[in-house]
């Protein structure tokens, strides 16, 4: 099994964090030349987190701000795209053929291209206005984008305040959530390792890391069949097809969007018997204030969805990393 390498993420996070002073700087700029709107663009995992990076700011923001799924955006486009759209990517090989698609086609309207790289020397690094290259943390490198833009309109007040714990604490504290969970993600895949089905459930600022964690993470990478439901929707379809036996896992974060999938977590011991919910609030984050938490809540799910994975590797013997399909046949 992957051991985890406590000193190894610690550096990563707080790698990380330290790239605010290239965020802040670009950001910045584009403040001073002014923008109209900002446009979150991705396919898949990217797009995830695009959804969360536009809730992050939704309720905090009255910045024109939307996410965009890069291949539709290359057959259908988007009017609200223009010559003054900031439009903000990511992608770890620099490579991925539709978003360098909606990029090349996003060239001719003439909005600016922010790219977070994995791989600066890619097709995606050759074509956009700036790239800050870093691995992984990618919900980190987009929240604190999205975190600099509010503060240059007024609307994070607490900027300098919420920065400081993160760059003290943020990192170990994490690498503590991980460590804690791990017996659970243990457990919890002894249990699952084979479901033919799983229903992943969440909300808010977890919708689109549970978005991902279905599709790019068990379909994808460990070939198990999910489904992923937004808590606001569960009770309009999906409830009528979970029975005593079926596998759930709520997400339940601590955003305003909590009391969503609380109410999912409280019906389901009614109809199932094969239930796990995941509150962020049962992990302790030592130096984050509590007024914090719904921010950092999804950081504190995709540590305990590491660990998960790790297990989930081990027991099924297979490599996250081997693809049947995906860029290895012609599509």
């Amino acid at each position: 099994m992957r051991k985890f390498n406590e000193q190894k993420e610690l550096d990563s996070m707080n790698g990380a964090l330290k790239l605010r002073t290239q965020i802040n700087n670009f950001i910045d700029k584009i403040n001073d030349q002014g923008y109209s709107n900002v446009c979150w663009l991705g396919i898949g995992g990217t797009y995830a987190s695009a959804m969360q990076a536009v809730i992050h700011m939704k309720e905090k923001s009255s910045i024109e701000t939307f996410y965009e799924n890069a291949a539709e955006y290359i057959v259908t486009g988007n009017k609200r795209i223009t010559k003054e759209t900031l439009v903000i990517i990511s992608s770890v090989t620099g490579s991925t053929q539709e978003v360098v698609a909606a990029i090349k086609k996003i060239q001719e309207v003439g909005a600016t291209v922010l790219a977070f790289l994995d791989n600066a020397d890619s097709p995606l690094g050759e074509i956009v206005d700036h790239v800050i290259s870093y691995p992984e943390n990618e919900q980190l490198k987009f929240f604190m984008t999205a975190d600099r833009l509010m503060y240059l309109k007024d609307e994070f007040p607490d900027y300098e305040k919420f920065y400081q714990e993160m760059d003290q604490h943020f990192a170990q504290d994490i690498v503590n959530v991980a460590k804690e969970a791990d017996q659970f993600a243990k457990e919890f895949v002894e249990k699952h390792h084979n479901d033919a089905m799983h229903y992943f459930v969440g909300a808010g600022n977890q919708w689109g890391a549970t978005y991902s964690y279905a599709m790019c993470y068990w379909e994808e990478q460990h070939w198990l069949r999910s489904k992923s439901i937004e808590s606001a929707e569960f009770f309009h379809g999906t409830l009528e097809v979970i029975d005593r036996d079926t596998p759930v896992t709520v997400y339940v974060g601590e955003d305003t969007q909590r009391a969503l999938s609380e109410r999912v977590a409280k019906f389901l011991p009614q109809i199932c018997g094969n239930y796990t919910i995941i509150d962020s609030k049962d992990y302790d984050l030592p130096g984050i204030s509590e007024k914090y938490r719904g921010t950092v809540s999804p950081f504190v799910f995709h540590a305990i969805n590491n660990r998960i994975d790790a297990h989930m590797e081990h027991i099924n013997r297979h490599p996250m990393d081997i693809r049947r399909y995906y860029r290895q046949l012609s599509y």
